[in-house]
């Protein structure tokens, strides 16, 4: 694989203008964060040409974001660093709220791994993660990372994209995804408008690096004291981050000292002694998003898309829920099996989430922002009391109701759950793409399905995969029409509890729809045949379709 550039000249080729001629690649993206590292390699593994275009030189080396959730660990864990991202993140159960008395306002967390096969949380520092999908990046021939290459214009003339570098050489492609961050220049170029909906917060951001290891109970704590409300949570293995906020009254540039810095962390009894002090910024909480994510053959994610305030650790997860959407929706269009049309369900299913979870990232930072006594006082003894013996369950993040979902049928856009353990997850053993996922063997009697609608769904890239075996993990036989176990305890579960034995995966791990036999397998298969066809029609063609 080439060698990344280091400057704008180096980007390959000239766009030509004649509509005989190929793209210099199939996607290019703008920003080689996480989102667009992730993206990249996505579209990689499904064989398609990307160049990653980055405007700095090196990739930056201070911590940013410090968690992920179990979804996005079984998203990374698709992109081939799953056994990296576990030796470089420290699981969390436990996130808890104080007020300054120490009394708990709200403990909530979940205990041993969550559906994902992921634990719940999880805690790392970026550069580390940026490297292990750096590295993944490398290996893969159809991926070009050049850096130093500073994009200055966007044209889109309708059956690809030029963009132009700074020094006037230009790269076209089918597609222009712009990754490159809040300030984004794709977004800028491109004219797509933000909402802002006027949340502002400055909060000193402090990492520190521990000469010795320490056991912090809770791991993940949230002071909610009116004289400083402070974030104390780990920075992945070997590393602390706390978050101070910005009182009324006091200027930006007092608390963005270092001197300042070791001040507020002296209570916790962290000092130059005993702590190498990594980074310390103030950085303005924001809440916003794009109103459009699409102009033509132009697309926006992670945080050129949206922004949202860090108390429920979503910002970077959201980035890689939009590659992981966005992915297999431009791998179909690009081997002509849809339309462009279906490039639109990709905002109509993402930004529904994202507004949701910017609404709870801001109602958590309302909680904590208190800077009035009186007020966090009241606040204080109304939470208290609701807190119980075992830290509430943080509830799944909604799927997509509309878009590439089965209008009606039963858990559409429902995340789906991950069989397996840690050393063999099925994810692994089965791949992550289109699934038709079953308690009962395609060539048992009664619940056979069409040959060519199961050729066409491997035209997709789908397999039907039979876990009713009670030999493990995609073994065949040993289910009775009472319900045998699958051998494995998760699909088990999943299947028994929501009365199902088919159930049709997409490739982020989201249901297009379920059902309890294989005429209703057969006809999710169908519909999906019509909806990839036209994404913006209902594609329900048969009534043996499952209805929710």
């Amino acid at each position: 694989m080439p060698e990344p550039a280091t400057s704008a000249t180096e980007i390959p080729g000239t766009a030509s203008t004649s509509p005989s001629d190929r793209p210099d690649c199939d996607v290019a993206v703008v920003g080689a964060g996480p989102t667009g590292l992730t993206l990249a390699i996505l579209l990689a593994q499904r064989g398609r040409s990307v160049t990653i275009l980055e405007r700095w030189p090196e990739p930056y080396p201070l911590p940013r974001a410090v968690h992920f959730d179990h979804e996005v660990g079984r998203i990374l864990q698709s992109c081939g660093i799953g056994a990296g991202l576990r030796a470089i993140s420290e699981p969390t159960d436990v996130y808890e709220w104080r007020n300054a008395a120490g009394t708990t306002l709200l403990r909530f967390g979940t205990r041993g791994d969550a559906p994902s096969g992921w634990p719940s949380s999880s805690m790392f520092c970026q550069p580390q993660f940026e490297r292990l999908l750096g590295e993944r990046a490398d290996s893969l021939a159809s991926i070009e990372l050049r850096r130093g290459v500073e994009v200055v214009g966007v044209e889109d003339r309708g059956d690809r994209v030029v963009l132009t570098a700074a020094d006037g050489s230009a790269l076209s492609a089918s597609y222009v995804i712009g990754c490159d961050g809040a300030n984004s220049t794709v977004r800028s170029l491109t004219g797509l408008p933000v909402h802002d909906l006027g949340f502002f917060y400055d909060w000193l951001v402090v990492d520190v690096v521990l000469h010795e290891p320490r056991v912090f109970v809770p791991t993940n704590l949230q002071v909610c004291d009116p004289a400083r409300p402070t974030t104390a949570v780990s920075g992945g293995p070997g590393r602390r981050r706390w978050e101070f906020m910005r009182l009324p009254g006091e200027s930006r540039d007092e608390l963005e000292t270092e001197a300042r810095a070791w001040e507020l962390l002296a209570p916790w009894d962290v000092h130059p002694g005993n702590a190498r002090l990594e980074r310390h910024a103030v950085y303005t909480f924001q809440a916003r998003y794009a109103e459009q994510w699409r102009s033509g053959r132009v697309l926006l994610a992670g945080d050129a898309a949206h922004q949202m305030p860090p108390f429920a650790g979503q910002g970077m997860c959201a980035g890689i829920r939009d590659a992981a959407n966005l992915a297999w929706k431009l791998d179909l269009v690009l081997g002509d099996v849809a339309p462009d049309a279906l490039l639109d369900t990709y905002q109509q299913e993402r930004l529904p989430h994202v507004r949701q979870v910017i609404d709870v990232s801001m109602g958590l930072g309302r909680v904590i922002c208190v800077p009035d006594p009186v007020e966090a006082a009241a606040r204080d003894e109304a939470m208290a009391a609701m807190v119980g013996d075992e830290p509430t369950a943080m509830p799944d993040l909604p799927g997509p109701e509309h878009g590439l979902v089965h209008p009606s049928a039963p858990f559409a856009g429902h995340l789906f759950v991950q069989g397996g353990d840690a050393a063999r997850p099925s994810d692994d053993v089965h791949g992550a793409g289109w699934r038709l996922v079953t308690l009962d063997p395609p060539a048992a009697a009664g619940s056979s399905i069409d040959p060519a609608l199961v050729e066409w769904f491997g035209s997709i890239g789908g397999r039907v995969v039979d876990v009713g075996g009670v030999g493990g993990v995609g073994s065949v036989g040993g289910v009775g029409d009472g319900g045998g176990g699958t051998g494995d305890p998760v699909f088990d579960r999943w299947f028994r509890s929501h009365d199902a034995r088919w159930a049709l995966q997409r490739p982020d791990f989201r249901l297009y729809g379920a059902g309890t036999t294989a005429a209703e397998a057969t006809a999710l298969l169908t519909d999906l045949r019509t909806h990839l066809t036209d994404p913006t029609t209902d594609p329900t063609t048969d009534p043996t379709t499952p209805t929710r």
